[in-house]
């Protein structure tokens, strides 16, 4: 059996004694041994876990508190005594100093890098070889990587230490994933339409609201979350990019600018058709925003169940002054030639016929009877 003393046990030694002793010990040991089989061992004492200090979030506070003391002892016991005034959460320690730091800095940073950005955005605007996509592409590129470098240097600044606040990164992680992610979304697809030219500020597409109603609009422009459309009525659409980017859009300029136009019009069989091809032609000469090349063309559609139809198809080349008005400029002096000229616009028209009958005939008679 083997006997532990206990850990509070604590022996005092003559220093003289333990050489007299050495010999006699290591005979005691070796009778010990040989008498009983049984050796005595001693437990060394366990350490007192010592408590761990708190982490300052902001490491950059004792760098400033350490550069103000050497120019003035005045400011230095000020921010000594911003900095005792501290709240800790768990291990993480939060002064008043701190507090006051991260918004100095927070602020500075975000000035220089809104001055920056101006600055870039003249820069870009002066490159003559760039055109208009290609530097609204720039612009959104170098904001980008503008605020993302003022963010590095803010926290350079202030010497946060990153890895005590990995508990936060984790949850604005998490915030990114599920609530911005069509911000984001909507950031990339307005960067793939500037890439790949199909969407541009100054181009005409069409717009269909809520109700299902088309509008034809003119891109304003191309922002991180959607793009500004402005339609005729000068109603303003905001529409997400990434709508662009999943969903049919008409396109009126994305190559070129030069729209055609039908204007389908229908004539009674008893016109001369010659004249009627002359008169379209007429019509679309007479209209101002008409272009001459490519020239307008006068087509016959089919022969219909009450009119003769043709089509009148011209080119515009300014889509964004709208369609339907120059479609209405050129109905309208179609009407004035045709009335001038006598072609008759058929229009639906129905015979009733009434069959003879015993109960017909009977309210004839009472009608009459009635007038007589």
């Amino acid at each position: 059996m083997t006997a532990t003393l206990p850990a509070s046990t604590t022996e005092t030694t003559d220093p003289a004694a333990e050489t007299e002793n050495a010999g006699a010990g290591a005979e005691g040991e070796t009778a010990a041994e040989s008498e009983g089989g049984e050796t005595a061992e001693i437990t060394p004492p366990e350490p007192e876990p010592t408590p761990e200090e708190p982490i300052e979030v902001v490491e950059g506070t004792q760098g400033l508190k350490d550069a103000v003391s050497e120019q003035s002892e005045t400011v230095g016991g000020l921010l000594e005594s911003l900095d005792t005034w501290a709240v800790e959460i768990g291990n993480l320690r939060i002064s008043t100093l701190d507090v006051l730091l991260i918004i100095g800095v927070i602020l500075l940073v975000i000035t220089a890098a809104w001055m920056l950005t101006r600055v870039s955005r003249n820069l870009i605007k002066r490159i003559s070889r760039f055109d208009s996509t290609q530097k609204l592409l720039a612009e959104k590129l170098s904001t980008i990587a503008i605020w993302a470098l003022a963010f590095f240097v803010g926290i350079d600044l202030l010497g946060i230490d990153l890895t005590a606040l990995a508990f936060f990164g984790g949850a604005f992680g998490l915030a990114i994933g599920f609530g911005l992610q069509k911000t984001f979304g909507n950031l990339i697809s307005g960067i793939l339409l500037l890439l790949d030219k199909s969407i541009k500020p100054g181009d005409v597409i069409s717009v269909t609201d809520a109700a299902g109603n088309e509008a034809v609009g003119q891109i304003r422009k191309i922002g991180i979350r959607a793009i500004s459309v402005i339609t005729r009525d000068q109603t303003e659409h905001l529409i997400p990019n990434e709508n662009l980017m999943i969903n049919q859009v008409v396109n009126w300029s994305y190559s070129s600018k030069d729209v055609r136009v039908k204007a389908p019009v229908g004539v009674s069989y008893d016109s001369d058709l010659d004249l009627v091809t002359k008169l379209l032609y007429q019509a679309a000469d007479d209209t101002p925003r008409i272009l001459e090349r490519p020239a307008p063309r006068v087509n016959l559609m089919e022969f219909g169940d009450n009119s003769v139809n043709f089509e009148l198809r011209f080119w515009i080349t300014d889509p964004e002054g709208g369609l339907a008005n120059i479609r209405s400029d050129v109905y309208m002096r179609i009407w004035q030639l045709f009335k001038d000229n006598n072609i008759e616009i058929p229009f639906p028209q129905r015979d009733l016929h009434l069959r003879s009958s015993k109960q017909l005939d009977q309210l004839v008679e009472l009608m009459s009877a009635g007038k007589a």
